[in-house]
């Protein structure tokens, strides 16, 4: 085990195959929401965002001696507002690729926020219906990818079914239009729409409602908590509570300069360029990326001669990769930068080229 990644462990911010590179602090002192999201951006990066699952318990322990505490999600109403998410999170919504049966999404009252597979045309409908579901298992360790569920259930049932007992509502273009599913008809899939956002900007799609809020209602409960069990509710932003803050330890650069420019700015203001050693650290990479003002950031993944193979310049292991099918070959003098947009994959640059870059604060 290399000595920066056991440092990190028993720092408590990751184990050996699980890094996150943010990190929770409950602020017991009770502040309004608004409030509370001044003193995490003074004193820290944001209020609390959570990305899936694992962020999830990680909030809960954090959490557990507080009965309620403000987290960064809160309401903005109005149907023009309300955005598709994919359940499954870092599956992103792309309208251009989503195949709506006739007349669809039908804004119909009351509010048709879940999506249904109907003869492989998609269809909105109410949340509280009840259908079939099929979920979807990250790893095949069960030996299969999608389980079809014949009970019926209300989608956030259906949600929280396939969260407990498999990965999440199957997500995604690419999953619909596996082979497993083309003889599947008339099931509940993993996309919605709501009107919630986070405080830091991102885009994350997880939700963890103990009453699943669909609706747009009339009172003023705007703004997210969480709650004993370790669920989210939500309450009026003026009410005064606990709260979470987070801490960034990526941060991106939006100066233009060569990848020696880069990393000996981040080495001199921060700590080094951005190592990337599994997928959470990808996904929370390319969210800061999709800020950048160019078509790619530089990342401290690095190419010898010498030696003949590629390596973080932080001396984490190059276990986790996601190199864009271009046909480049690895040569002298290249270095690596993600896609800022579409895939957000990685690509062989000459490192005199010059973009934004990404730097780790620790």
């Amino acid at each position: 085990m290399q000595w920066s990644l056991f440092l990190l462990i028993l720092m408590g911010q990751c184990s050996f195959f699980t890094c996150r590179l943010y990190e929770y602090h409950v602020i017991e002192e009770s502040k309004t929401w608004k409030d509370a999201q001044t003193h995490c951006r003074e004193h820290h990066t944001d209020l609390a965002t959570v990305y899936d699952v694992t962020d999830m318990t990680r909030l809960r322990d954090s959490t557990k001696n507080q009965d309620e505490a403000w987290i960064g999600l809160y309401s903005n109403p109005g149907g023009d507002n309300r955005r598709w998410h994919w359940s499954l999170p870092g599956v992103e919504f792309n309208d251009r690729e989503t195949e709506w049966g006739a007349g669809e999404p039908y804004n119909g009252q009351p509010r048709e926020n879940c999506v249904w597979l109907n003869n492989k045309k998609l269809t909105d409908d109410e949340c509280t219906n009840e259908r079939k579901f099929i979920c979807y298992d990250e790893t095949k360790k069960k030996n299969k990818s999608f389980h079809l569920i014949d009970n019926q259930m209300t989608w956030p049932e259906a949600q929280n079914y396939c969260r407990e007992n498999h990965t999440d509502l199957v997500s995604g273009r690419k999953q619909l239009k596996d082979d497993e599913l083309k003889n599947k008809k008339q099931f509940w899939i993993g996309l919605f729409r709501d009107t919630w956002r986070w405080s830091d900007g991102s885009n994350f799609s997880f939700r963890n409602w103990e009453v699943f809020e669909d609706e747009e209602d009339d009172d003023d409960k705007k703004c997210a908590m969480t709650v004993s069990n370790g669920k989210w509710g939500s309450d009026d932003c003026n009410e005064i509570k606990p709260f979470v803050c987070y801490d960034d330890v990526v941060i991106l650069i939006e100066k233009n300069k060569t990848w020696e420019e880069a990393l000996t700015y981040c080495r001199k203001n921060h700590r080094d360029l951005v190592s990337i050693t599994n997928l959470d650290q990808q996904r929370w990479v390319q969210e800061k990326a999709k800020e950048a003002d160019t078509t790619h950031v530089w990342l401290g993944l690095r190419y010898t001669c010498t030696l003949g193979f590629w390596f973080w310049v932080s001396d984490e292991v190059v276990r986790h990769e996601n190199w864009a099918s271009d046909g480049e070959k690895d040569g002298c003098g290249m270095s690596a930068a993600m896609d800022t947009g579409g895939q957000h994959k990685w690509f062989k640059k000459a490192e005199t080229e010059q973009f934004n870059f990404i730097c780790s604060k620790r």
